[in-house]
């Protein structure tokens, strides 16, 4: 009897247990509050944001060739400098004595070459009377050849004035031989001549690089060395000074992630923010995006430079720049909520509306229109409705849009679920987009501007929030 009893208790008890999560799941159905938000048409602007810093168009680092003592500084920080003025000079003292030698130097092998050129004189008429001695020598031997023949004079006297004869034109051509010496002679030493010459422009060259001279018109924004300090100029030339050409053209160089880098474009709109300026916003274009990668703790990143107007001069070099740069512009589309794409209602199975939508087709918005990072908290994909997608860009990084679950509340104040197409966001709203082909699911026609969107669940009337009637696992909990 008692066996039954407890049966019976148990079988109450389970019923009871039952009928309570029934009972919890309907009370949280029927009472629960949501907190919505209208679906809106309007303008979206998408903006990639990031810092940079801000630097002059063109500046120009002045060094120095020589190496030295700074003796004079001409100019300081902020001074205004004009092409080819003086702005800092290096002792010239040791360049002085340099060039003196190599003045030196050069006369020396001018007389040289004179010298050369006397001897070659020597050369000259000795090769003359060289070749007066053979010829008169040569003639001898034809008489006493002529002689000989007649019997006029012995064979010894001929064969003497024969030998004479030879004799003095091998003389010639050791006279010419020594000619040709003086003369080149003559081309060495007006070589040497060349070779100082050419020490003493070297000499009067590092000299005249004594005086640093600016190469522009500008203002000195750097000043990195001051009177008594020794340069040394070996590998490279030391800087000295970095001169601004015009501080009224200035340019932030803002570091872009490699996520994003693909929407920036050339001639895009940027503004941007510095803390010096509360409250007062600046605009520019972007004019290069360099390709250069920069890469620091496995983040890459690349270079965009932003040019600007200063015509004040108000924007000093160096300063950061909070730069935001609008990479897409939509007009008149239907905008939902970010906050709508992060919700998630058990038990309500969502309708999707991505697979019957032509790709691409928007409601309001062009077929091109492309998603902004700031929805990826609330895109998610069939497979996965829990985990939010990235939104990407069609126009800007040829990414086709993604997909998302949003809630509408119907015409008896219960939420429906779709798997929508997702475009551009701001940040705050992305750009929601539905396909003609959308019309034949079943509630598709509640997607439409003004309609009631779901941005968080609240607790129900009088009793916990769905989640706390819950149990482990999603099991409905007992309601004692």
């Amino acid at each position: 009897m008692k066996f039954k009893l407890g049966w019976s208790l148990a079988l109450l008890l389970v019923a009871a247990v039952a009928l309570g999560g029934w009972w919890s799941q309907r009370d949280a159905e029927a009472d629960a509050n949501y907190k919505t938000a209208k679906l809106e048409r309007g303008p979206l602007l998408a903006a990639v944001s990031s810092s940079g810093t801000v630097n002059p168009v063109r500046q120009v680092v002045i060094g120095s060739q020589v190496s030295g003592q700074i003796k004079e500084m001409r100019v300081d920080f902020n001074s205004e400098v004009k092409q080819g003025q003086v702005i800092a000079r290096i002792d010239p003292q040791v360049f002085t004595y340099r060039v003196n030698q190599a003045t030196a130097d050069l006369e020396s092998t001018r007389a040289a070459v004179l010298n050369a050129q006397a001897n070659v004189g020597a050369a000259t008429a000795a090769v003359s009377r060289a070749r007066l001695d053979a010829d008169n020598a040569q003639r001898d031997r034809l008489r006493k050849q002529e002689l000989l023949d007649k019997q006029f004079v012995s064979q010894a006297d001929f064969e003497n004035s024969r030998n004479l004869a030879g004799t003095l034109a091998e003389a010639l051509k050791v006279s010419l031989a020594q000619l040709e010496v003086a003369r080149a002679q003559v081309v060495s030493a007006q070589a040497v001549v060349r070779q100082r010459e050419a020490a003493l422009s070297q000499a009067r060259f590092d000299l005249e690089r004594t005086e640093i001279r600016s190469p522009v018109d500008g203002v000195v924004i750097k000043r990195s060395v001051d009177v008594g300090q020794t340069v040394a100029a070996s590998l490279q030339a030391p800087e000295l000074f970095i001169i601004a050409r015009d501080l009224s053209d200035m340019q932030v160089e803002a570091a872009i992630d490699e996520a994003d880098i693909a929407r920036v474009r050339i001639d895009q709109k940027v503004t941007f923010t510095i803390d010096a300026f509360a409250g007062r916003s600046f605009e520019g274009r972007v004019g290069q995006i360099r390709k250069a990668a920069v890469s620091a703790q496995n983040v890459v990143t690349y270079t965009v430079v932003v040019a600007f107007a200063n015509p004040n001069a108000a924007v000093l070099p160096g300063m950061t720049a909070n730069v935001r740069i609008v990479t897409e512009v939509r007009d008149n589309v239907l905008k939902v909520p970010n906050a709508a794409l992060r919700v998630r209602l058990p038990g309500i199975e969502p309708v999707d509306l991505v697979a019957s939508a032509p790709h691409g087709a928007s409601a309001g918005a062009s077929a091109g229109a492309s998603a902004a990072s700031a929805a990826s908290a609330g895109a998610a994909s069939a497979s996965q409705p829990s985990q939010p997608q990235r939104a990407a860009g069609v126009d800007g990084g040829g990414r086709a849009p993604t997909r998302g679950r949003i809630h509408i509340l119907g015409p008896d104040g219960k939420p429906r679920a779709f798997f929508v197409r997702l475009g551009v966001s701001d940040g705050l709203a992305t750009e929601l987009l539905i396909g003609a082909g959308t019309a034949v699911q079943p509630d598709a026609d509640l997607i439409k501007e003004g309609a009631e969107v779901v941005i968080s669940a609240g607790k129900p009337a009088g009793g916990p929030t769905a989640a706390a009637r819950t149990g482990p696992g999603g099991a409905p909990r007992a309601p004692f």
